[in-house]
């Protein structure tokens, strides 16, 4: 259904302080959008990982393995900020437990 808004565009943006890297993630992560969102995380060296999906308004299988792709790389030192959509993917997918995944 078309509801004659724009579609939501996908970006992701890294700001680093010290070892402490933060991607920000906005639009739709999914099989074209999804490896971009890897390389943005792996861009630079960090020590830890800040993922904010907060603004993420959907979230496929693809991005699901970006995520566990870089919990693996960030063991213990990530964090994923989940959107609502985001955190229902992830509860679907049963990875809501997983210690990297911030709680609202």
């Amino acid at each position: 259904m078309d509801q004659g808004g724009e579609p939501p565009v996908f970006s992701a943006s890294a700001e680093s302080d010290g070892d402490h890297l933060r991607v920000v993630v906005t639009g739709e992560v999914d099989t074209a959008t999804a490896d971009t969102m890897l390389q943005t995380a792996l861009r630079e060296p960090a020590g830890r990982l800040t993922l904010d999906l907060r603004a993420v308004t959907f979230f496929d299988s693809a991005a699901i393995h970006a995520v566990v792709r870089l919990a693996r790389q960030f063991s213990g030192t990530l964090t994923v900020l989940p959107s609502r959509q985001v955190n229902r993917v992830l509860e679907i997918s049963g990875l809501a437990e997983q210690d990297w995944l911030g709680r609202a």
